[in-house]
């Protein structure tokens, strides 16, 4: 199948009404947890991340907290998690630059985020979306296999594939659009034994190459 403009609106008229009412799936209540959690969430479910957070969350509030908590200690409230010791360290190294650069506070900046230890360019894409309401499409795992898989972005790289997306999504919906992707890939277009014959997109879908 040819993938025209056409087709790639129709595909995204179609996730938009199936996800109209996807959200995040972490849960949070402000731009510092949300940044915390996400980074977490590197190689570990969001369940799981939700059950560390509420643990963790219960014990600090603010940058200053992790870091007087300390990297150990805070090793150890993230056990759970994957990556823990590294992430630890990471975190703790970002809560005491936003206190030394930013007055505890989160910044509203895709590139400052950037700089955070352990916050990447999905991890900024995603603060900046979720945290702070500025369209951006973060392209996690799910994001990437599905983007790729309809042909609506292609790249062999997340930075293709954003880039991709970008230019394929009206910018108004790039936010959205980055949850009803994530939402597709665990509902339907799995990694391993995606559900084609049940998807809402099998008219609309080249599945060349599904596994």
């Amino acid at each position: 199948m040819r993938i025209t403009k056409k087709i790639k609106a129709a595909q995204l008229a179609v996730l938009a009404e199936v996800y109209k009412d996807a959200k995040p799936a972490l849960v949070f209540s402000n731009p510092f947890e949300l940044l915390i959690a996400v980074i977490l969430s590197a190689q570990c479910t969001d369940k799981r991340v939700n059950l560390v957070t509420a643990r963790l969350f219960a014990k600090v509030r603010t940058p200053a907290d992790i870091v007087a908590m300390g990297e150990e200690v805070l090793a150890e409230n993230i056990r759970d998690c994957g990556l823990f010791r590294n992430k630890a360290k990471n975190i703790v190294a970002a809560c005491r630059m936003l206190e030394e650069k930013y007055g505890g506070a989160v910044p509203r900046d895709f590139s400052a985020l950037k700089e955070l230890p352990g916050v990447g360019r999905k991890t900024a894409n995603v603060v900046m979306s979720v945290g702070f309401g500025v369209p951006a499409i973060a392209v996690d795992t799910h994001v990437f296999r599905v983007a790729n898989r309809l042909k609506l972005a292609m790249g062999d790289t997340p930075l293709k594939v954003e880039e991709g997306l970008k230019a394929a999504i009206p910018k108004e919906q790039w936010s959205a659009a980055h949850h009803w992707l994530i939402w597709h890939g665990r509902n339907y277009c799995r990694a391993r034994n995606p559900k084609c014959g049940e998807c809402p997109l099998q008219e609309i879908c080249p599945r060349e190459g599904v596994e």
